[in-house]
């Protein structure tokens, strides 16, 4: 997925583990953890955060996220050693869901919500489930850049190069009235703390991916937008539809950080919300999560919608699971 500084380092924790070494002892009673948790995210997110908050300085000059150039034989011997001196830390690390919070996957979501908008042309009440720090709430704030031109504030401190490929979204008047978000350990971006955490979760040799978070951070600080310490099944139930506008409520990649019975529990909220929709109060669920067309078909990253009152639902486009290109139908 474009790390090849993960790539090896993985490669090399998978070898350590088989031999006993120190990463065997960290992952210890994680064996078998479900793939859904993102285990390896939270033991590189941990590790980063040793190298960008200053107690693990000796990685720095391997590590291109603070000036240093990735060498995957001569960073392995000091990545092991800062495992050993901080094997408390990373081990706290496997208990802390990854809080990505990728702003390059507002361009999915962005363009989702201009189509939206381009059909019911109302104010728009934007919601947002599992959404870490409520950086994307802020997507209308960012510059999106696609072959012949661009849309969104060109002065923005956020630029997502690529955005759009395929049947382009129409590019309507954009009025966000609220922004709400809620997640069960939101950040605050703004925040020294928060802003390292976040930024821990970013691979290392992607900077593009930590330019825009940097950025979006800028745009949170004056952007506000109200953010809830509530799981999405306690959310839900919070919203209700408005007469002249367009209730959204939106997420992306967090689906799969929920047990079966939540991800039910969620879905009827947002049939039971969906039932109180009317033409002059539509509610609609836009979602970038993977998504399989038939039962057969390979898993792609979905920008999907469905909107009430009917229920309609379709796939609008498909993009990587960071974002950009999204190829709209």
């Amino acid at each position: 997925m474009g790390s090849p500084m993960y790539g090896d380092i993985l490669a090399r924790v998978a070898a350590d583990v088989e031999a006993g070494g120190i990463f065997a002892t960290i992952l210890a009673g994680r064996e078998n953890d479900s793939g859904r948790l993102a285990l390896p995210l939270r033991l590189l997110g941990g590790l980063h955060r040793l190298v960008l908050d200053g107690r693990e300085r000796a990685l720095r000059p391997w590590y291109p996220s603070t000036g240093g150039r990735w060498d995957d034989a001569a960073a392995w011997p000091h990545i092991a050693q800062a495992a050993a001196q901080h094997a408390g830390q990373l081990r706290a690390a496997l208990n802390q869901p990854p809080q990505t919070n990728e702003v390059g996957r507002s361009a999915a979501l962005i363009g989702g919500l201009l189509i939206l908008a381009d059909e019911f042309g109302l104010p728009i009440s934007l919601f947002e489930i599992g959404c870490s720090a409520g950086l994307n709430l802020r997507a209308d704030r960012f510059c999106y850049r696609y072959p012949g031109g661009q849309w969104g504030p060109p002065d923005s401190p956020v630029v997502i190069d690529d955005a759009w490929l395929g049947e382009l979204p129409p590019t309507p008047a954009l009025q966000i009235v609220e922004r709400h978000g809620y997640d069960i350990a939101p950040l605050d971006a703004t925040s020294r703390d928060g802003e390292l955490t976040l930024l821990s979760y970013v691979w290392p040799d992607q900077p593009a991916r930590l330019d825009r978070l940097r950025g979006a951070i800028n745009v949170a600080r004056r952007v506000p937008a109200p953010l809830e310490q509530l799981d999405a099944a306690d959310a839900v139930p919070g919203i209700g539809v408005a007469a002249g506008e367009l209730i959204v409520l939106w997420h992306s990649i967090m689906w799969q950080y929920l047990s079966a019975s939540e991800q039910d529990t969620v879905l009827a909220e947002i049939e039971a919300l969906g039932a109180q929709a009317r033409a002059d109060a539509p509610f609609a669920h836009l979602t970038l999560e993977p998504h399989r067309r038939t039962p057969d078909a390979p898993v792609e990253f979905a920008v999907r919608v469905r909107v009430w009152p009917g229920g309609d639902d379709r796939v609008l486009g498909t993009c990587s699971p960071h974002g950009p290109p999204v190829t709209w139908e």
